[in-house]
């Protein structure tokens, strides 16, 4: 299962949907405008920064836009 925590208007979570998209990748999209998500974010990588993948089958957990879509592009297209 793939999480995405983004923040609605975020070019950066924008970026990793679209690629995700492109990849036919699900995706379950969490939204830090819910304090309580944000709160859950937090507790789970350290920071409110978005985007922020988790894939719990494979164990990673990562920021940065880029980075995730290079992720996504070598496991998971």
């Amino acid at each position: 299962m793939l999480i995405l925590y983004v923040r609605t208007g975020c070019p950066f979570c924008e970026k990793v949907l679209a690629a995700a998209e492109k990849l036919s990748i699900p995706l379950i999209e969490k939204n830090i405008a819910d304090p309580a998500i944000s709160a859950e974010l937090v507790a789970r990588g350290g920071k409110a920064q978005v985007p922020y993948l988790v894939d719990s089958e494979r164990g990673v957990e990562m920021y940065e836009s880029d980075d995730i879509v290079a992720y996504l592009q070598e496991q998971h297209s």
